[in-house]
């Protein structure tokens, strides 16, 4: 099948329109036109990916973050970021990414870790006028828990070393739960104002940390690399797709590379 078949599917799953304006998103290394037989699905596209892309034959990469997010200023080959884009080139690998518009499609990143976190009745916490998209998601836990036993809970779930937590009583309840995939601690206010006992998002800055305290709320940071759980799922859809669609992709993978980038020592 050709390319452009996949990206316009995904396209009408996480239409663009849902981005935000300045996400770099949509078709990132490639000829849209070319067939393909083998993708990959990863969150970010590093070096590390791409080599595991080239190791596997694989034909297009459908990654969640963006492989280029800022533009290059020159081709030289020494600089790693330039080096990884001649790697894809001369492979002739495609690489399409769908950030902020799978963050805010139904049954997209958020639903998916609603999903996984056990947030139940959900709806999209930025909501768009559709009521339906939009980013992050609120609902609630199934029975209360406390801050800490919650805390422990999300830990395991997203296999890390520690999570962060900003509560001032970690043994209090909780059970309306808010979620943001990515750097969402700019948005903890929409959280504690729809309603939420505790959000859950990363990469939380620490004036914003105390903000937090300040306000009684409750943030839980199991670290930006929570997303990954977006590799399988995409991958799952993507199969989905290939049979209901009786497209002749052979190969559908998720990365089994870890581009978490923080070691906790």
């Amino acid at each position: 099948m050709q390319a452009s078949e996949l990206i316009a599917k995904i396209e009408e799953y996480a239409p663009l329109d849902l981005a935000w304006e300045r996400d770099p998103i949509g078709l990132q290394i490639g000829d849209q036109n070319r067939e393909i037989k083998t993708v990959m699905t990863a969150l970010d596209v590093r070096q590390e990916v791409v080599q595991e892309a080239i190791e596997q034959h694989v034909d297009f990469i459908f990654s969640h973050h963006p492989a280029v997010f800022r533009p290059a200023k020159n081709l030289d080959l020494s600089n790693p970021q330039n080096k990884m884009y001649s790697e894809l080139i001369k492979h002739d690998i495609i690489v399409y990414s769908a950030h902020t518009n799978l963050d805010a499609a139904k049954g997209g990143m958020n639903d998916w870790l609603a999903d996984a976190l056990q947030i139940t009745d959900t709806k999209p916490l930025l909501a768009n006028s559709d009521g339906e998209t939009g980013i992050g998601r609120i609902g609630k836990l199934q029975q209360p828990q406390t801050v800490r036993q919650y805390a422990s809970f999300v830990k395991e779930l997203f296999d890390v070393q520690a999570v962060r937590v900003i509560a001032n009583d970690l043994q209090r309840e909780i059970q309306t739960v808010a979620v943001l995939g990515g750097d969402g601690g700019s948005e903890y206010e929409v959280a504690l104002s729809a309603g939420a006992d505790a959000f859950v998002t990363a990469d939380l800055y620490y004036h914003t940390g105390h903000d937090v305290l300040a306000d009684d709320f409750v943030v839980i940071d199991p670290d930006h690399h929570m997303e990954a759980l977006a590799k399988p799922k995409m991958a799952s859809l993507l199969k989905t797709w290939n049979h209901e669609y009786g497209w002749n992709l052979t190969n559908i993978f998720a990365s089994q590379v870890n581009t978490d980038p923080y070691t906790y020592i």
